[in-house]
Parts: C-alpha cells; structure tokens; sequence
C-alpha cells in the first residue's frame, strides 16, 4: 500500500465551521498516529455546502440532512478529496452511488446542554421565557415538555449563538454536548449537560463518520487502522431506526444505543411536530441484533402513530 506522503497528501473534506474543522483535525491526528505519518501527509480541505451559506431560514424550509454534505460529497465522487468527515447526526441514511461510511471514530458525549446565562436549567425558566432551538426534534421536545413555550429560530455556530444569548434573543438555548467537548468550550461558557431521560439526544449525536469511494482499497485500509467498533454497533442500531421511520431534518425522532457486554439497548422516541405527542419504546439483545432491533422499533411507533403524525404542525 502506498502511504500519504507531504508531496502526495490524503485529502480530507470537511466544512469550515470550528467544529467541522476540529473533527477533521482529530481525524487526521489519528490517521497520521496510527501509520507514522506525519500531519503533513494529510490536507483539510474546507467546502462550504448549502447549509452553512443560508442561516437566515430554518433547515426545514430549504432541504433535509443534505444540506450539510452534498457539496462534500460531489467534492468526492469528482476526486477533489479522498474522505469526508461528517456529524453523524447530520447524515441522512443513504449515502449516494459510490460512497460509503466505513469508518467512526470514539463516540463523545451524546447528550444535549442547556445553555444560558439567565437561567441554571429548565425548571428554572419561566413560562414567558423565549428559548432559542433550530432543531425540530429539540422544538417538539420542550413543546412537549413545556407546552405554550415561545421557540424561536437559533442558528449559528457555538460562538454565533453564544452572541444572540448575550443579546437576548432567547433566554437559553441547546447545544450538543460532544460539539462543546470537541471545543474546549464545555467550561467556558454557561452549558450543563441534559439527561437522556431528560431530553433523548438525535441518532448519532456526539459520533463522527468518514465517507469514502467505495472503489478506494488503499483509504479503506488507511480508516480500519481508526475504526471505532462500538461506536459502529450502536450506530447501526440507531441509524436503521431512523431509516425506517425515513429520518430528516423535517421530523422530530430521537434515538440512543448503549452497549453492556454483548447486549445492545436501543430507545427511541417520535414526537407530533407540535408536541402535543411522543410515542417512544426500548429493544434490548444481542449487538449483532442492533438493526434489526432499530427497524422493529420503528415498525412499532409507527403503527402506534398511525397517517398524519409527522405533519407539520405549529403549537
């Protein structure tokens, strides 16, 4: 196998926001310590897809999880990058002709913080607090659990949204845990981790995947050396729920595998857009039952939530 090299770099696709960057530092990072190479032999290549340009409408209105990789990919399958580095929560189930998630790295933390410098947790909001969410699941959840909850649009990265908190915009807002992690920030500014029995967290939330050609022995052999297997299980449990209920940015599903031993838990949950319902389950086996566990969860929310339970809906 020809190695990377400085003079012939493995190119690595990422977006240009922090984290999307700090996850394909760690990637290389990892790359280059498991084959004695050294960074060099490894170029980040920034591509700015279409839900990093538009941030001035919510994700539901211009696409799916799409909006986050299809420049990436396209980089890809046109050979501008070797691998692209993803958030999981960010993928959609498919991945176009020619590629495929073969690798995932060690799993962070996958829970939600509640964010603010108001306010130390929900219970502490009150009722005519605004909170500050562009993700539809994290929406139906609070409505759910706070219904009459003013909910505005809050996009941005980390330090965008930290900014409108300080403006008062919103008296809090949701981050991913993992992403604060990831970013030296869980210290630095006012978050504090949500239960999941709190807040069930996105499928994936907190995992990172490489994307690569199909066709491409040499990358492939390259990512084994990093390939993280439990955090691929729980994956595969997780990502098989949400495609059987045809997961995207415009549903509120929220899902987590955890590991004991050989035995897998997956709990998932669907909610109304409004919150005025969440249908949830748990399936436990075998890991290598983990998909066939996710899509029979699926099969059974959805014959509980029967036509309709996904339309829009406002509270």
């Amino acid at each position: 196998m020809t190695l990377p090299s400085p003079s012939a770099p493995l190119k690595i696709g990422t977006r240009g926001s922090p984290l999307a960057l700090a996850q394909a530092h760690e990637t290389r990072a990892r790359l280059a310590a498991a084959h004695d190479l050294p960074d060099e032999a490894f170029e980040i290549v920034v591509i700015k897809t279409t839900g990093d340009r538009v941030l001035d409408r919510p994700l539901k209105e211009i696409g799916g999880k799409g909006l986050f990789t299809k420049e990436i990919e396209e980089a890809m399958l046109a050979h501008d990058i070797d691998i692209a580095v993803h958030s999981m929560k960010d993928m959609p189930v498919e991945q176009p002709g020619g590629l495929a998630l073969t690798c995932y790295l060690p799993r962070e933390d996958p829970r939600d913080a509640f964010v603010s410098f108001a306010h130390a947790g929900l219970s502490d909001l009150p009722s005519d607090a605004v909170l500050g969410t562009s993700s539809l699941r994290r929406r139906a959840q609070l409505l759910h659990r706070r219904p009459g909850q003013p909910i505005c649009e809050f996009r941005g990265n980390v330090q965008t949204r930290m900014k409108k908190l300080q403006d008062g915009v919103a008296a809090c807002t949701f981050l991913a845990t993992a992403g604060l992690n990831r970013l030296g920030l869980i210290d630095q500014i006012p978050a504090t981790p949500i239960e999941v029995e709190d807040m069930l967290p996105a499928v994936a939330q907190g995992a990172i995947g490489i994307e690569q050609r199909i066709d491409d022995a040499r990358t492939s052999a390259l990512l084994s050396a990093i390939h993280d297997t439990p955090t691929g299980q729980r994956l595969a449990a997780e990502r098989a729920f949400l495609g059987a209920l045809d997961g995207s940015c415009e549903t509120p599903i929220a899902g987590l595998a955890t590991l004991d031993g050989g035995t897998l838990t997956l709990r998932g949950e669907i909610l109304r857009t409004d919150g005025s319902e969440c249908l949830s389950g748990t399936r436990t086996g075998p890991i290598s039952d983990g998909a066939a566990m996710g899509r029979d969860l699926a099969s059974e929310l959805l014959s509980q939530a029967g036509d309709g339970f996904f339309d829009w809906k406002t509270s």
